[in-house]
């Protein structure tokens, strides 16, 4: 075997790498949920913990394959903004839109836009990295303190990200990712052009499911048992 093979075969995957795939899901959902010309910094910050902040947080767990927490937190203004083009784009009359970030109907709707992100992105992972990962349901809120979250799981040496994102009219939200510490090592050639689910097909059964069901994100029973669970 010849050096340049064994390298190929010996590339490794690091949370960077598994990074890249959580916004690329990120900016293809919101695409083509009508939000085209969302962009994410090249730079990504380490940090210490992970945090649901103001205007808008919501977060999702993941297991399987490797453990972890994905949150994103929006500011009101980056919150109307895509959850009004979201609506615009699928023929909703702007007078029926909310006017603020507080209405139940948002936190819906983004709540919904989170779970076809994550959703995106369990099967990149399963397509790219060849394993299997589990998700939870979002809990998205509005909140007007910072409230720490943590993964209810040991993680092996967790490291957290956080990257910054930009919508069409320059408002701003924030990624936060807290996975183990994992790398996935090549090692032989496989083909990654396997079929995928796309995300208009992922948000087309995300509706027909909610039409076959009374659950939504702003039951009051859920949302009293996530602020209890949280201590707030």
């Amino acid at each position: 075997m010849t050096k340049l093979a064994t390298a190929r075969r010996s590339r490794t995957i690091t949370t960077e790498e598994v990074l890249i795939i959580l916004c690329h899901s990120v900016n293809e959902v919101l695409s083509n949920a009508g939000n085209a010309g969302v962009d994410y910094s090249p730079m990504v910050q380490k940090i210490n913990k992970t945090c649901l902040r103001p205007d808008i947080g919501c977060f999702v767990l993941f297991d399987g394959g490797f453990s972890g927490l994905v949150i994103i937190n929006f500011t009101a203004e980056s919150a109307m903004e895509i959850y009004r083009s979201y609506l615009l784009s699928m023929g909703m009359p702007e007078n029926e839109l909310a006017q603020f970030h507080t209405a139940d109907e948002v936190g819906n709707v983004m709540g919904e836009i989170m779970n076809q992100i994550v959703g995106d992105f369990t099967n990149k992972i399963r397509q790219q990295l060849k394993t299997s990962i589990t998700q939870s349901q979002p809990k998205m809120m509005a909140i007007n303190k910072q409230v720490q979250i943590s993964v209810n799981t040991t993680l092996d040496q967790p490291q957290s990200r956080r990257v910054t994102f930009n919508t069409a009219q320059n408002n701003i939200f924030y990624l936060e990712l807290s996975m183990d510490k994992t790398e996935f090592i090549k090692l032989h050639d496989f083909d990654e052009n396997e079929l995928i689910e796309d995300p208009d097909d992922i948000l087309a059964e995300n509706y027909r499911q909610e039409g076959n069901s009374n659950n939504e994100y702003s039951s009051s029973n859920q949302h009293d048992d996530l602020m209890n669970d949280l201590g707030i």
